[in-house]
């Protein structure tokens, strides 16, 4: 176990006691993720301006649910998983598109399929995709936007997975129930 320490609003820095607040009414809790985060108020900030930006995509529901847990499956990140699968429900996405995003079996669209393979793309490539990957992507209804949005999902889940990673952020309680680890 690390020691980086879960702040609240007592404990944090003078500087992310705001955006803590943001984080209590936005979730109704300080989630573990922002806790950690706190330490910093910069990634804290940096973070939850991302995450509404992600909000405000031109992606739907599904989608946003397919690029954030596609990422967080593909960096096996132990606090995302649960945290997405509890917010994807909250998001009314479909049990089957977060039961195959997290057991990493075919999607229920070809679409959704497409994007998660784009995704997977991009990350594995680090940003080196081929004509070929575009082509696919933009065959399946996607354009331009969409690759760039990609880009930003990626950039916030990098901020979150690696902190987790790092941090070893505690599963929040809501969301142990969807505890989840990487098949081997």
């Amino acid at each position: 176990m690390t020691d980086f320490p879960l702040h609240d609003k007592d404990t944090a820095p003078e500087k992310s006691r705001p955006l803590l607040d943001n984080s209590l009414k936005a979730f109704g809790l300080i989630p573990g993720l922002h806790a950690v985060m706190a330490e910093a108020p910069g990634i804290l900030e940096g973070y939850q301006q991302l995450h509404q930006l992600v909000l405000d995509s031109s992606f739907d529901n599904d989608e946003k649910a397919v690029v954030w847990q596609t990422i967080n499956v593909e960096n096996a990140c132990h606090y995302c998983v649960p945290a997405h699968t509890g917010i994807a429900k909250m998001m009314d996405v479909s049990d089957d598109i977060t039961n195959a995003l997290r057991n990493e079996t075919p999607l229920p669209s070809d679409k959704l399929e497409a994007l998660r393979t784009f995704t997977l793309a991009v990350m594995r490539k680090h940003g080196n995709v081929s004509k070929e990957d575009l082509d696919a992507f933009y065959e399946a209804g996607y354009q331009h936007r969409q690759v760039l949005e990609v880009i930003l999902v990626l950039s916030q889940k990098v901020m979150s997975n690696y902190v987790n990673h790092i941090a070893e952020t505690p599963v929040d309680e809501p969301f142990k129930k969807f505890e989840w680890q990487k098949k081997q």
